[in-house]
């Protein structure tokens, strides 16, 4: 597979947080450092997308600590993410990576481009979505096999929390305030952080 829109969601939004991922490294408020991708080579292009769908926090994560974003296609409202132009190979190193194996792991992109779905095990994230195309290049993404109604939500951590609302304002030009307006609203936020809070997370973030 040549080229890819790698859709995220979640805190991949961020640039930084993306690179470690592309690079190595560990994130900003994460625990875990990853060995980056075998094609190190910077994404060559990255835009704002709309998902049809919505977001929710389930699990705990192992690098954040508190609930994980998962991406269901089937909820009502819109998704906002940040497509990435990457290669087959590096969204293949990514989705390695984001489910606890190497880079170099085999993962068939092409057939979840053939046929919309490809399901690498039970886990958060080991579910690969082909959401449409744009420019030419399918939309690609990972998230839960589950729908959001078949699991508890859990609270996500300010640290995480933080990075996709960093995320958000980078990629469509949001101010901290929409961009924690859009995020309170989500289940595992919603009730558990004030539009407020979070807001005040973004001024060590991206100062």
């Amino acid at each position: 597979m040549d080229q890819v829109w790698y859709a995220s969601y979640g805190s991949n939004m961020s640039a930084a947080r993306f690179g470690c991922y592309l690079y190595g490294g560990t994130p900003i408020g994460g625990t875990r450092r990853h060995p980056g991708c075998r094609d190190t080579r910077a994404p060559a292009d990255d835009q704002a997308l709309e998902l049809p769908g919505g977001v929710y926090f389930a699990g705990e994560s192992r690098n954040w600590t508190g609930g994980v974003a998962y991406y269901d296609p089937e909820l009502t409202g819109t998704a906002y993410a940040r497509a990435y132009l990457v290669t087959g190979e590096q969204f293949a190193d990514v989705a390695a990576q984001e489910t606890g194996r190497e880079p170099g792991a085999e993962i068939d992109v092409a057939a979840v481009v053939r046929d919309g779905r490809l399901s690498l095990g039970p886990g958060g994230y080991e579910t690969l979505l082909c959401l449409g195309e744009r420019d030419g290049h399918p939309i690609v993404t990972f998230t839960a096999p589950y729908p959001a109604a078949a699991v508890e939500h859990t609270v996500p951590a300010a640290a995480y929390l933080r990075t996709l609302a960093e995320g958000l304002v980078q990629s469509r030009e949001w101010t901290p305030e929409k961009a924690a307006t859009y995020l309170v609203e989500l289940s595992g936020v919603r009730g558990n952080w004030t539009a407020a809070e979070v807001t005040a997370l973004l001024p060590a973030a991206t100062g």
